[in-house]
């Protein structure tokens, strides 16, 4: 035996049969739960997305300023290897320079070394050359003057002892004359000559007296006068070395110094001259060779010309007459090829121009021509469709049956290739017949 309660404080009591909750309601707050479920892992997501691209970005910010200091690094690198490159190649160039110039110092003082020396030894010999001469002078004086003075000594004539000093004298005053003459530049024949006679003046008297007075003998008498010529001639040619130098007259090694250096200028300049000579007759021969190849040329493109095109031959050959040239210039051809043809291009004819516009239409034609068959670019837009399983289910139970409304924007739409390749096969027909014509 069941109990029930009907009234409570005198209002019905619901059977615990009935819902005790609105359906709408919970409805509602499941919509309301799942909305809020979603909004938070759209936001959660969302965080993880901003979070994963701050993440990405930071690697590509680090990725990038490394990138960036990889450069600035390499970059320094290069300029810290190009400025060293250029320090060390500055050095180089200086040690080059330096080590050239210390080549070129120590060659010039090696030259100053070799001129001073040279100098030294001409100082030398010349020094000797004039101390010998004048000692020679001296000896020989010594051993003429005694001769003299016994040949020309008289009791009765005391004076006649100075006679020997006359004679040695005027061979001595006529050498320092000499020497005068030579450092003034003036001429030094007469005193040369004065010095030659006095000599023989002397020679002779020596000469005399050793063959005539016995206490000097012959002997004496000849050494003597070999001592008055020896003595005037050595200084004479000392004088005479000395007045050729301040005169700069050459010596006879200058001379022939001189003479082998011109001879090889001569040579020298005698072969270039033939070298010269050889080249200039090698261009002359080379430049008729060129002519002569370039008439035979010339002959051979105006008889080909004239054969061949009779009509252009004669307005150019008429046009070269006209204009007072020699041939029918490439200038000429082409303007009598376009009096004549009417094309500016020369070889091209009308009929060639129209041969090959048409052949030009006949390419762009069978370029322009949709594809038909297997290859079709409409073709490849059109995949092989799904077989749908036989015990799939039905997508149209829940709706009564009715398929599902399509409205614009939902489909795909066919691609530009496949629209504008739709257009073209369905405005040209007759070109697809004509194709099609072709290929039967």
């Amino acid at each position: 035996m069941t109990t029930s309660v009907e009234k409570v404080n005198g209002t019905p009591v619901a059977s615990y049969a009935e819902p005790r909750f609105d359906p709408v309601a919970l409805a509602e707050a499941e919509a309301i739960r799942k909305r809020t479920e979603a909004e938070a892992e759209a936001l959660r997501i969302e965080a993880e997305g901003k979070a994963e691209a701050e993440k990405i970005k930071a690697v590509e910010e680090t990725r990038k300023q490394k990138i960036a200091n990889d450069k600035a690094e390499a970059r320094a690198r290069e300029e810290q290897a190009a400025r060293e490159a250029r320090i060390a190649k500055q050095e180089a160039e200086a040690a080059k320079a330096r080590a050239a110039a210390e080549k070129a110092e120590k060659a010039a003082e090696e030259e100053a070394d070799r001129e001073a020396g040279k100098e030294a030894e001409k100082e030398r010999t010349q020094r000797m050359w004039k101390w010998g001469a004048r000692g020679i002078y001296a000896v020989c004086l010594i051993i003429a003057a005694p001769v003299q003075f016994l040949d020309f000594w008289d009791p009765a004539r005391k004076f006649l002892v100075a006679a020997p000093a006359m004679l040695e004298g005027i061979a001595l005053v006529l050498a320092c004359g000499a020497a005068w003459a030579v450092a003034h530049r003036r001429d030094v024949l007469p005193y040369r000559v004065g010095i030659m006679l006095g000599a023989l003046i002397a020679a002779t008297i020596n000469m005399r007296g050793g063959m005539t007075n016995p206490a000097i003998g012959f002997n004496a008498g000849l050494v003597g006068a070999i001592a008055s010529l020896v003595g005037p001639i050595v200084l004479m040619a000392y004088e005479h070395g000395i007045a050729q130098k301040a005169d700069g007259i050459p010596s006879y090694r200058e001379k022939r110094a001189a003479k082998k250096e011109k001879e090889a200028e001569d040579a020298a300049r005698a072969k270039a001259k033939a070298e010269k000579q050889a080249a200039d007759a090698k261009a002359t021969a080379d430049k008729a060779a060129q002519r002569q190849q370039a008439e035979a040329e010339q002959k051979r493109r105006d008889d080909d010309r004239r054969d061949n095109h009779k009509d252009v031959w004669d307005v150019a050959d008429a046009m070269r007459s006209a204009r007072g040239s020699q041939y029918v210039t490439e200038q000429i051809w082409g303007d009598a090829w376009c009096r004549v043809t009417g094309s500016k291009e020369v070889g091209i004819t009308a009929e060639i121009e129209a041969q090959s516009r048409a052949a030009r239409a006949r390419m762009k034609t069978v370029t322009d021509v949709p594809i038909i068959g297997d290859f079709s670019q409409v073709e490849s837009q059109k995949g092989a469709s799904a077989k749908r399983d036989p015990n799939a289910p039905d997508g149209r139970r829940f709706n009564g049956g009715t398929p599902p409304l399509r409205r614009p924007g939902e489909t795909q739409p066919n691609s530009p290739i496949a629209r504008k390749q739709a257009a073209l096969e369905q405005t040209s027909t007759p070109a697809k017949n004509a194709v099609r014509g072709d290929a039967n």
